[in-house]
């Protein structure tokens, strides 16, 4: 399956609005309505099982000056073998213009056994965009082995780059080294381009936050289940310093339905 879908969001007349939106199964883009000022509101369904092998699905977001979205997950993403081995690959894209404000978080991510994915997400920020950007892996259902995955993101800010960070998901010998996710089935990730940064790296029970060096924070939690690695993660969320707002999604419901898949 072949899939590209598309979002934009301007502002008019002090209020973010979608300009386009052509969602392309199995990314299904469903806006929600809200009145006032606030951020557009967007979530994003699987309106089928995907990905599986062979799969090859794009989404491309563009939020201009002064805009606001919100795109948020509504189920896990089961990344599933194809018949034949192949590889199926997601690229996310944002563009975020000066003064825009993205928050974007997806349910976890299980690689399931013997699925083979590969995951890009890429963000072009401008000078003052601020951007929020979660992601939490699970290595595969109870009592199974993960396939392979590699996650990349890379984002830049006003051309100099800010996070270019891989990840790369079940190789036995990685996997079985302390020094890799000791032993942990969640890794749970969240990148924070807002505000001021920590001035120092912060860390508690199995979390970290640490500030990057050209700006920006990346806070980090591991977890043997993705309910506690999501209030891990929002331990090192409550750190960061300009984030107002540190704990909205996923990890305010611990029993959601995305959280239980990834604990199946």
């Amino acid at each position: 399956m072949r899939a590209r879908a598309r979002l934009a969001v301007e502002l008019r007349d002090g209020r973010s609005v979608l300009s386009e939106l052509r969602s392309a199964a199995p990314l299904t883009l469903v806006p929600q309505r809200r009145p006032g000022t606030g951020p557009a509101v967007v979530h994003l369904v699987s309106s089928a099982t995907a990905p599986l092998g062979g799969d090859d699905l794009a989404l491309e977001v563009r939020v201009g000056a002064g805009a606001m979205l919100q795109l948020c997950g509504i189920a896990a993403t089961l990344a599933l073998p194809g018949i034949h081995g192949e590889r199926s690959r997601t690229s996310i894209r944002f563009d975020i213009d000066v003064s825009g404000t993205v928050v974007f978080l997806p349910e976890p991510t299980v690689v399931t056994a013997r699925a083979a994915h590969s995951s890009l997400f890429t963000a072009n920020l401008a000078d003052t965009a601020r951007l929020r950007y979660r992601e939490v892996l699970v290595l595969g259902r109870v009592g199974e082995s993960p396939g392979s995955l590699d996650s990349t993101v890379e984002v830049v800010r006003a051309g100099t780059p800010l996070l270019r960070q891989r990840i790369d998901i079940g190789d036995p010998a990685l996997t079985a080294s302390s020094a890799y996710l000791a032993g942990h089935r969640v890794l749970a990730t969240e990148l924070l381009v807002w505000g001021a940064d920590p001035a120092t790296a912060a860390s508690g029970d199995w979390w970290s936050l640490a500030p990057l060096a050209h700006g920006g924070s990346l806070a980090t939690a591991l977890a043997h289940d993705a309910v506690t690695a999501q209030r891990r993660l929002a331990a090192a969320v409550d750190a960061h310093p300009g984030l107002a707002v540190v704990r909205t999604g996923p990890a305010q419901t611990p029993t959601s339905k995305a959280e239980a898949v990834g604990q199946r």
